[in-house]
C-alpha cells in the first residue's frame, strides 16, 4: 500500500473531467446570484439613505398663471409647516438633466413646458400628516402634487427582499446540485475502480483510507473548477459595470459591491470544495458498507 495514499488512479478516469466542470458552472451560477442580490441591497441602501425623510412637491405650469408666483406660494407654504426643515427648488438645469436621457441630446429643452419641483426635507422628528399637507397645497396651488417617496421606497425594499430571497433558493438549489454531482461522481469511481478498492481491503485498507483519496480527489477537482467559474463570474460582473455606457445618459446604478461582498463571493470555491469533499467521504463510506 502506497504510504502517499494514493493507490487509486482517480485523476484518469471519467470523473476527474466530470465534476471540475460541474464545479465551474455551480460557482459561476452561484457567484452571480449572490452578486446580483448584495448590488440590489446596495442599492436599496444608497436609495434608503439619499431618499429617506424626503418629499417632492411639483408644480405643473399653467397657462393662465404666472409660474413664478405658483411657484413661490407653494416654496412658502412649505417653509412655513412645522416639520419641514428644509424647502429649495430644483434648478432648471437640472430638470433638464433629468429629462435629456429620455428625450436625447439635442432635444429643444429649453422650450418645453416642465414642472417645477421643490425637495423638501424633513426633521428627523417631524410628525407631518401628509394627506393634510397635500390638500392645503392643492388648494394654495391647485395641481400642486405631493410625492412621499416611503412609499417609493417601501416598494423597492419588497423588490431587493424578493431578489434576496431567489438568489438564496438559488444557491441552495446549486448546493443540492453539487452534492448530487459529487455523489454521482464518486459512484462513477467506485464502479471504475471496483477491483482496486477490493484489493485495498484484503490488503488491510481500512474504508477511511478509501474514503480520504476519494474525498481529497473531489476537493482538488471542485476547487479548480470553482476558481475557473469564480474567474467567468468576476469578469462578467466587471464588463456588465463596463458596460453601462452602452445604454447611453440612462441613469442605471453604478455595478459597485463593497469590500465584504467580494470576499464572499471570492470564499465560494474553497465553500464548495469542502461541500465536495464532505459529500465524498459520506458516499463513499455509505458504497463501501454495501459492498460484499
Amino acid at each position: 500500500m502506497s504510504s502517499s495514499g494514493r493507490d487509486l488512479p482517480l485523476a484518469g478516469d471519467a470523473s476527474a473531467r466530470f465534476l471540475p466542470w460541474v464545479a465551474g458552472a455551480m460557482v459561476f451560477l452561484a457567484a452571480l446570484a449572490l452578486a446580483g442580490a448584495m448590488l440590489a441591497q446596495t442599492v436599496a441602501a444608497r436609495w434608503q439613505h439619499d431618499l429617506a425623510g424626503t418629499l417632492t412637491v411639483e408644480v405643473p405650469t399653467r397657462a393662465d398663471a404666472p409660474g413664478t408666483s405658483r411657484e413661490e406660494s407653494a416654496l412658502a407654504l412649505l417653509k412655513a409647516t412645522v416639520g419641514v426643515a428644509e424647502a429649495s427648488m430644483v434648478p432648471r438645469e437640472r430638470l433638464e438633466r433629468l429629462v435629456e436621457p429620455w428625450l436625447g441630446v439635442g432635444a429643444h429643452l429649453a422650450e418645453l413646458p416642465l414642472p417645477a419641483l421643490i425637495e423638501v426635507r424633513l426633521a428627523d422628528d417631524a410628525r407631518l400628516d401628509l394627506g393634510e399637507l397635500a390638500e392645503r397645497l392643492a388648494e394654495e396651488v391647485p395641481g400642486a402634487k405631493l410625492d412621499d417617496h416611503a412609499l417609493w421606497l417601501a416598494g423597492v425594499g419588497a423588490v431587493v427582499r424578493a431578489v434576496e430571497a431567489v438568489a438564496l433558493a438559488v444557491v441552495g438549489l446549486i448546493g443540492v446540485l453539487s452534492v448530487a454531482a459529487v455523489g454521482f461522481a464518486v459512484r462513477t469511481g467506485l464502479a471504475i475502480h471496483g477491483d482496486v478498492v477490493e484489493v485495498l481491503h484484503l490488503i488491510g485498507a481500512r474504508d477511511g483510507y478509501i474514503a480520504r483519496q476519494f474525498a481529497r480527489h473531489a476537493f482538488r477537482a471542485t476547487l479548480k473548477g470553482g476558481l475557473i467559474g469564480l474567474a467567468a463570474a468576476v469578469s462578467l460582473v466587471a464588463v456588465l459595470a463596463e458596460g453601462r455606457g452602452a445604454f447611453g445618459p440612462l441613469p442605471l446604478p453604478e455595478v459597485k459591491l463593497s469590500a465584504l461582498a467580494w470576499a464572499v463571493i471570492a470564499s465560494l470555491p474553497l465553500a464548495a470544495a469542502v461541500v465536495a469533499l464532505l459529500a465524498a467521504l459520506a458516499t463513499v463510506h455509505r458504497q463501501l458498507k454495501r459492498m460484499p
